[in-house]
Protein backbone atom coordinates (compact mmCIF):
# COMPACT_ATOMS: atom_id res chain seq x y z
CA UNK A 1 0.00 0.00 0.00
CA UNK A 2 0.80 3.59 -0.44
CA UNK A 3 0.60 6.16 2.07
CA UNK A 4 -0.46 9.22 0.32
CA UNK A 5 2.07 12.65 1.03
CA UNK A 6 -0.19 14.30 3.25
CA UNK A 7 -0.62 12.00 5.60
CA UNK A 8 3.20 11.61 5.63
CA UNK A 9 3.56 15.37 6.06
CA UNK A 10 1.01 15.14 8.64
CA UNK A 11 2.69 12.61 10.96
CA UNK A 12 6.19 14.14 10.46
CA UNK A 13 5.11 17.79 11.49
CA UNK A 14 3.49 16.56 14.35
CA UNK A 15 7.01 14.62 14.85
CA UNK A 16 9.14 17.52 14.27
CA UNK A 17 7.09 19.95 16.29
CA UNK A 18 7.81 17.34 19.09
CA UNK A 19 11.04 17.12 18.78
CA UNK A 20 12.63 20.34 17.76
CA UNK A 21 10.07 22.69 19.33
CA UNK A 22 11.56 26.52 19.76
CA UNK A 23 14.46 25.08 18.23
CA UNK A 24 17.56 23.28 17.99
CA UNK A 25 19.68 25.23 20.00
CA UNK A 26 22.55 22.67 20.14
CA UNK A 27 23.27 23.12 16.18
CA UNK A 28 22.48 26.57 15.80
CA UNK A 29 24.71 27.54 18.08
CA UNK A 30 27.83 24.98 16.47
CA UNK A 31 26.61 25.01 12.75
CA UNK A 32 27.01 27.74 10.82
CA UNK A 33 24.42 29.36 8.54
CA UNK A 34 25.92 28.43 5.45
CA UNK A 35 27.19 24.63 6.19
CA UNK A 36 26.93 22.25 3.63
CA UNK A 37 27.27 18.77 3.57
CA UNK A 38 26.15 15.20 3.01
CA UNK A 39 25.31 12.21 4.92
CA UNK A 40 24.24 8.42 4.64
CA UNK A 41 21.35 6.81 6.31
CA UNK A 42 22.31 3.38 7.29
CA UNK A 43 20.67 -0.35 8.14
CA UNK A 44 23.24 -1.36 10.77
CA UNK A 45 21.47 -5.01 10.83
CA UNK A 46 19.75 -6.78 8.21
CA UNK A 47 15.52 -6.57 8.16
CA UNK A 48 13.28 -5.20 5.41
CA UNK A 49 13.41 -1.51 4.64
CA UNK A 50 11.06 1.07 5.48
CA UNK A 51 10.34 4.38 6.20
CA UNK A 52 12.56 5.89 3.20
CA UNK A 53 9.23 8.18 2.53
CA UNK A 54 9.23 9.67 5.95
CA UNK A 55 13.35 10.42 6.76
CA UNK A 56 12.94 12.39 3.05
CA UNK A 57 9.73 14.41 4.66
CA UNK A 58 11.42 14.94 7.52
CA UNK A 59 14.14 16.58 6.33
CA UNK A 60 12.27 18.22 3.24
CA UNK A 61 9.70 20.18 6.47
CA UNK A 62 13.35 21.10 7.21
CA UNK A 63 14.83 22.34 4.26
CA UNK A 64 12.60 22.26 0.78
CA UNK A 65 16.05 22.40 -1.22
CA UNK A 66 17.59 19.32 0.80
CA UNK A 67 18.62 16.42 -1.30
CA UNK A 68 17.32 13.19 -0.61
CA UNK A 69 18.52 9.98 -2.82
CA UNK A 70 16.97 6.46 -1.82
CA UNK A 71 19.28 3.86 -2.35
CA UNK A 72 16.65 1.20 -2.17
CA UNK A 73 12.92 0.89 -1.72
CA UNK A 74 10.21 0.33 0.71
CA UNK A 75 10.10 -3.73 1.07
CA UNK A 76 13.86 -4.45 -0.10
CA UNK A 77 15.87 -7.12 2.65
CA UNK A 78 18.97 -5.83 3.11
CA UNK A 79 22.31 -7.29 4.86
CA UNK A 80 23.59 -5.07 7.89
CA UNK A 81 25.34 -1.72 7.67
CA UNK A 82 23.44 -1.05 4.67
CA UNK A 83 23.53 2.67 2.93
CA UNK A 84 19.89 3.12 2.33
CA UNK A 85 19.85 7.01 1.45
CA UNK A 86 21.75 9.87 1.04
CA UNK A 87 21.40 13.11 2.05
CA UNK A 88 22.94 16.20 1.03
CA UNK A 89 22.29 20.19 1.71
CA UNK A 90 22.06 22.53 4.86
CA UNK A 91 23.85 20.85 7.79
CA UNK A 92 21.71 22.53 10.24
CA UNK A 93 19.00 20.99 8.62
CA UNK A 94 20.31 17.21 8.48
CA UNK A 95 21.46 17.35 11.46
CA UNK A 96 18.20 19.15 13.08
CA UNK A 97 16.05 16.36 11.00
CA UNK A 98 18.49 13.19 12.02
CA UNK A 99 16.61 11.93 14.74
CA UNK A 100 13.63 12.03 14.16
CA UNK A 101 14.35 10.70 10.41
CA UNK A 102 15.85 7.89 12.25
CA UNK A 103 13.46 6.91 14.69
CA UNK A 104 10.99 6.31 11.25
CA UNK A 105 12.94 4.38 9.64
CA UNK A 106 14.50 2.59 12.52
CA UNK A 107 10.56 1.87 13.84
CA UNK A 108 8.89 0.57 10.28
CA UNK A 109 11.82 -1.03 9.01
CA UNK A 110 11.25 -3.51 12.51
CA UNK A 111 7.97 -3.45 11.71
CA UNK A 112 8.42 -4.76 8.21
CA UNK A 113 11.32 -7.23 9.61
CA UNK A 114 9.43 -8.59 11.88
CA UNK A 115 6.22 -9.57 9.47
CA UNK A 116 8.90 -10.95 7.44
CA UNK A 117 9.82 -13.31 10.29
CA UNK A 118 6.17 -14.09 10.46
CA UNK A 119 5.36 -14.71 6.79
CA UNK A 120 8.52 -16.72 6.45
CA UNK A 121 7.40 -19.18 9.04
CA UNK A 122 4.23 -20.12 7.12
CA UNK A 123 5.44 -20.39 3.41
CA UNK A 124 3.93 -22.78 2.13
CA UNK A 125 0.27 -22.90 3.65
CA UNK A 126 -1.25 -21.12 1.81
CA UNK A 127 -1.74 -18.58 5.00
CA UNK A 128 -2.14 -15.07 5.29
CA UNK A 129 -0.32 -12.85 7.92
CA UNK A 130 -2.72 -10.07 8.93
CA UNK A 131 -2.02 -6.96 11.22
CA UNK A 132 -4.40 -5.52 13.35
CA UNK A 133 -5.57 -2.41 15.13
CA UNK A 134 -3.03 -2.32 17.86
CA UNK A 135 -0.91 0.69 16.10
CA UNK A 136 0.56 3.65 17.76
CA UNK A 137 -1.75 6.69 17.90
CA UNK A 138 -1.33 8.83 15.22
CA UNK A 139 1.44 6.15 12.85
CA UNK A 140 -1.59 3.46 11.88
CA UNK A 141 -1.24 4.01 8.33
CA UNK A 142 2.55 4.39 8.33
CA UNK A 143 2.63 1.02 10.64
CA UNK A 144 -0.16 -0.57 8.13
CA UNK A 145 2.36 0.28 5.13
CA UNK A 146 5.39 -1.17 6.78
CA UNK A 147 3.30 -4.80 7.55
CA UNK A 148 2.82 -4.64 3.82
CA UNK A 149 6.39 -3.71 2.75
CA UNK A 150 7.36 -7.37 5.23
CA UNK A 151 4.82 -9.30 3.13
CA UNK A 152 1.75 -9.19 5.56
CA UNK A 153 -2.02 -8.09 4.31
CA UNK A 154 -3.87 -5.44 6.13
CA UNK A 155 -6.88 -6.17 8.27
CA UNK A 156 -8.95 -3.09 8.77
CA UNK A 157 -7.96 0.14 9.35
CA UNK A 158 -10.39 1.63 11.25
CA UNK A 159 -14.20 1.33 13.18
CA UNK A 160 -15.48 2.12 9.96
CA UNK A 161 -13.94 0.06 6.99
CA UNK A 162 -15.16 -3.24 8.07
CA UNK A 163 -17.28 -5.31 10.67
CA UNK A 164 -15.97 -7.35 13.25
CA UNK A 165 -18.13 -8.52 16.14
CA UNK A 166 -15.92 -9.13 19.32
CA UNK A 167 -17.26 -10.09 22.44
CA UNK A 168 -18.12 -7.09 24.53
CA UNK A 169 -20.63 -6.64 21.22
CA UNK A 170 -21.87 -9.56 22.02
CA UNK A 171 -22.60 -9.19 25.63
CA UNK A 172 -24.12 -5.59 25.28
CA UNK A 173 -26.28 -6.97 22.00
CA UNK A 174 -26.91 -10.77 23.98
CA UNK A 175 -26.25 -13.00 21.02
CA UNK A 176 -24.49 -13.21 17.51
CA UNK A 177 -27.78 -13.98 15.46
CA UNK A 178 -29.05 -10.84 17.01
CA UNK A 179 -25.83 -8.99 16.43
CA UNK A 180 -26.20 -10.44 12.82
CA UNK A 181 -29.71 -9.41 11.92
CA UNK A 182 -28.92 -5.53 12.98
CA UNK A 183 -26.09 -5.14 10.96
CA UNK A 184 -27.61 -6.58 7.94
CA UNK A 185 -30.04 -3.90 8.44
CA UNK A 186 -27.49 -1.36 8.75
CA UNK A 187 -24.45 -2.14 6.07
CA UNK A 188 -23.45 -3.98 3.70
CA UNK A 189 -19.60 -4.63 4.32
CA UNK A 190 -19.03 -8.30 5.49
CA UNK A 191 -19.64 -8.83 8.61
CA UNK A 192 -16.78 -11.05 10.67
CA UNK A 193 -17.66 -12.39 14.52
CA UNK A 194 -15.24 -13.44 16.97
CA UNK A 195 -15.76 -16.67 18.67
CA UNK A 196 -13.88 -18.54 21.29
CA UNK A 197 -16.28 -21.67 21.72
CA UNK A 198 -17.13 -24.42 19.07
CA UNK A 199 -20.72 -23.48 19.91
CA UNK A 200 -20.07 -20.15 19.19
CA UNK A 201 -18.60 -21.04 15.77
CA UNK A 202 -21.76 -22.98 15.12
CA UNK A 203 -24.02 -20.12 15.68
CA UNK A 204 -21.97 -17.22 13.65
CA UNK A 205 -22.58 -19.92 10.98
CA UNK A 206 -25.94 -20.77 11.38
CA UNK A 207 -26.40 -17.00 11.02
CA UNK A 208 -24.52 -17.01 7.71
CA UNK A 209 -21.72 -14.47 8.52
CA UNK A 210 -19.03 -13.82 6.10
CA UNK A 211 -16.22 -14.82 8.69
CA UNK A 212 -15.08 -16.16 11.97
CA UNK A 213 -12.31 -14.94 14.26
CA UNK A 214 -11.00 -18.03 16.06
CA UNK A 215 -9.92 -15.99 19.37
CA UNK A 216 -7.20 -17.60 21.60
CA UNK A 217 -8.21 -21.37 20.62
CA UNK A 218 -5.67 -24.38 21.02
CA UNK A 219 -5.00 -26.17 17.43
CA UNK A 220 -7.42 -29.16 17.95
CA UNK A 221 -10.11 -26.21 18.25
CA UNK A 222 -8.95 -24.94 15.41
CA UNK A 223 -8.67 -28.12 13.27
CA UNK A 224 -12.46 -28.92 14.72
CA UNK A 225 -13.79 -25.21 13.87
CA UNK A 226 -12.26 -25.60 10.15
CA UNK A 227 -14.27 -29.06 9.73
CA UNK A 228 -17.28 -27.37 11.18
CA UNK A 229 -16.90 -24.71 8.48
CA UNK A 230 -16.59 -26.46 5.92
CA UNK A 231 -15.44 -23.47 3.56
CA UNK A 232 -18.78 -21.36 4.19
CA UNK A 233 -16.90 -18.85 6.24
CA UNK A 234 -13.37 -17.47 6.07
CA UNK A 235 -12.04 -18.19 9.11
CA UNK A 236 -8.95 -16.07 10.87
CA UNK A 237 -6.93 -17.35 14.13
CA UNK A 238 -5.62 -14.77 16.77
CA UNK A 239 -4.73 -14.56 19.75
CA UNK A 240 -0.82 -15.20 21.79
CA UNK A 241 0.16 -15.98 18.39
CA UNK A 242 4.21 -16.18 18.60
CA UNK A 243 6.74 -17.52 15.79
CA UNK A 244 6.86 -21.01 17.49
CA UNK A 245 3.26 -21.51 17.52
CA UNK A 246 2.57 -19.88 13.92
CA UNK A 247 3.54 -22.80 12.00
CA UNK A 248 1.37 -25.09 13.92
CA UNK A 249 -1.38 -22.91 13.64
CA UNK A 250 -1.49 -22.36 10.01
CA UNK A 251 -1.03 -25.86 9.20
CA UNK A 252 -4.95 -26.41 11.40
CA UNK A 253 -6.55 -25.07 8.12
CA UNK A 254 -7.80 -21.77 8.75
CA UNK A 255 -7.14 -18.95 6.06
CA UNK A 256 -5.56 -16.52 7.81
CA UNK A 257 -3.65 -15.09 10.90
CA UNK A 258 -3.55 -11.56 12.79
CA UNK A 259 -1.04 -10.92 15.13
CA UNK A 260 -1.13 -7.51 16.92
CA UNK A 261 2.55 -8.00 17.42
CA UNK A 262 3.48 -6.76 14.48
CA UNK A 263 2.98 -3.52 15.22
CA UNK A 264 2.56 -3.18 19.30
CA UNK A 265 5.92 -5.78 19.63
CA UNK A 266 8.24 -5.39 17.03
CA UNK A 267 11.91 -3.69 17.65
CA UNK A 268 12.89 -0.68 15.96
CA UNK A 269 15.80 -1.61 13.76
CA UNK A 270 19.69 -0.18 14.90
CA UNK A 271 19.81 2.81 12.32
CA UNK A 272 22.35 5.51 11.96
CA UNK A 273 23.00 8.77 10.32
CA UNK A 274 26.68 9.68 9.69
CA UNK A 275 28.23 12.60 7.74
CA UNK A 276 30.68 12.13 5.13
Amino acid sequence: MAVAADTVERVVYAALAEDVGAGDVTTEATVDADAVGTAELILKEGGIVCGLAAAEAVFRALDPDLRFEALVEDGTPVERMTVVAVVSGPLRAILTGERVALNFLGRLSGIGTLTRRYVDAVAGTGVAILDTRKTTPGLRLLEKHAVVCGGGRNHRFGLDDAVLVKDNHLAAVGSIRAAVVRLRGATDLPIEVECDTLAQVSQALEANVDAILLDNMTPDELVASVALAQGRARLEASGGVTLESIRTIAETGVDEISIGALTHSARSLDVSLELT
